[in-house]
């Protein structure tokens, strides 16, 4: 699933909200100079001024676009951008205090303090943030974009320019392959290197983290239709560069990325600010959620001990979105071996295909030989308390709320192209499956077709349903073994 980044006036809303911020704190500052001593909210024409200036600051972002290509911005055009919101800000006010007649107690001295007072705090508050934001996202891996590049020796070294001087650090070109120079595998162009030839390409992003393919040809060139309905199955986002082709079963819109038009291909095409709304929910919940781990820590971690000497902690490396792998956490609920004997315990899987599902696992504590005792660790599988440390892979943005099933790297290895898609989004610690299907349906093909229909009809309602639905499965017990 694609990310398209928010849109519009919206999609600075950070900017928005410091030059709120910076415009409030500017004109008690213009008051406090004039008037020393004084207490601004005593006066009611100056308490009314905040919610004017907070209606100006939103009126001038959407009419003026004054957030506009933000990032973009030399020093010079920073500072005019800066200049028209404060003249437009004061000239709302005086607007305001001439219609409703409180002008001649409103001071001129203010509105020319607050002209210069933000104008310098704005000024400096978008070069300090701006510098912030591509500095997090150079250095924040989980909001870097790894991007394959199919191009030819001519156009490479400008499209590679093109990519890096647009995206500020948000796209990281993780290898190339040049239609017209098989042979130049295993060379670089400037510091990206030749990864494949156009024949292996599919084998390679199959293996590799790969979020997003590029493809830029020039116009004599055929579009690699076999490259591209392949990243659909894959759930790897496509862009080309004004050409069209791709999967019939994908969605396509025409965009602009990292400074190329081009036309964006993937199974599902979301607005920025309803990822940016899933990311706040996932904060959120898990934050309550790490809170509640804590106290069940105290309390489960000493059974767990008692029960099976060693860390109360299980952690395992799961695959992620698009082939991530991270570490995920559980409180341990099976004997220290387990991993081990998985491998002959393989002919008792209930699940059909590419998962392991087993009742009565003698590999969890206390289960006895045949798997059928219910000590310590059935108990905390059957109430899901198992799961509740993931709630800090979500924090860190590992995982999400609701999602896909993570599967092990040994699960992912096996995997059909068509089976990749299901990673299209974060897995999760719940989703359509665990919800609903998790006792009943045992066909691994039958998963995949739940979590595509997860991602392709995802919405924020969706995951609040699918949430309180786990939250009741989990009070009564249905469908955990």
């Amino acid at each position: 699933m694609y990310n398209r980044g928010l849109q519009g006036w919206v999609k600075h809303l950070d900017f928005m909200i410091l030059d709120f911020i910076i415009i409030e704190l500017s004109f008690i500052g213009a008051f406090t100079i004039r008037h020393p001593g004084s207490y601004i909210y005593n006066v009611e024409e100056y308490r009314v001024g905040f919610f004017v200036l907070a209606f100006a600051v939103l009126l001038g972002s959407m009419m003026m676009r004054i957030h506009s290509d933000i990032l973009k911005r030399g020093y010079m055009q920073e500072f005019i951008s800066v200049v028209k919101l404060s003249l437009f800000t004061a000239a709302v006010m005086l607007a305001y205090m001439f219609f409703v007649k409180t002008w001649v107690d409103f001071s001129r001295l203010v509105v020319f303090f607050f002209i210069l007072l933000s104008t310098a705090l704005l000024y400096g508050e978008r070069l300090l943030w701006k510098n912030v934001l591509i500095r997090y996202r150079s250095n924040t891996p989980s909001h870097i974009r790894h991007m394959f590049l199919i191009t030819t020796t001519e156009k490479a070294a400008r499209v590679i320019e093109i990519i890096r001087h647009n995206s500020y650090g948000e796209i990281e070109l993780v290898g190339m392959a040049l239609a017209d120079a098989p042979e130049a595998v295993g060379s670089s162009v400037d510091n990206v290197p030749v990864a494949a030839a156009l024949e292996d390409v599919i084998d390679y992003i199959g293996k590799q983290w790969v979020d997003e393919m590029m493809i830029y040809l020039p116009a004599d060139y055929e579009t690699p239709q076999d490259i591209l309905r392949e990243c659909s199955l894959m759930g790897i986002t496509s862009h080309v560069a004004l050409r069209l082709g791709g999967s019939k079963y994908a969605v396509r819109e025409v965009e602009e990325v990292a400074g190329i038009y081009s036309v964006t291909e993937s199974l599902r095409i979301v607005d920025g600010y309803l990822m940016v709304a899933k990311r706040l929910i996932d904060i959120a919940g898990s934050a309550v959620g790490l809170i509640i781990t804590l106290f069940l820590t105290i309390f489960v971690g000493p059974l767990i001990f008692i029960a099976d000497p060693g860390p109360i902690f299980f952690s395992q490396e799961r695959v992620g979105k698009n082939g991530r792998i991270f570490r995920m956490l559980k409180f341990r609920s099976m004997y220290r071996d387990a991993e081990k004997r998985k491998a002959e315990l393989m002919k008792d899987n209930e699940m059909q295909g590419l998962m392991f599902k087993m009742e009565d696992d003698p590999r969890i504590i206390g289960s006895g030989p045949d798997g059928k005792k219910h000590g310590i660790g059935w108990f905390i599988r059957k109430t899901s308390i198992d799961e509740f440390p993931q709630f800090l892979n979500v924090f860190l943005g590992d995982m999400s709320l609701v999602g896909t099933r993570p599967p092990t790297v040994d699960e992912w290895e096996k995997y059909e192209m068509r089976h990749r898609a299901r990673l299209a989004m974060k897995p999760g610690l719940t989703g359509l499956w665990q919800a609903y299907g998790r006792g009943e349906v045992k066909d691994f093909d039958k998963v995949v077709d739940m979590d595509m229909q997860y991602i392709n009809t995802w919405t924020i309602a969706g995951d609040l349903k699918i949430l309180f639905h786990t939250v009741g499965a989990v009070i009564t017990g249905r469908g955990a073994k």
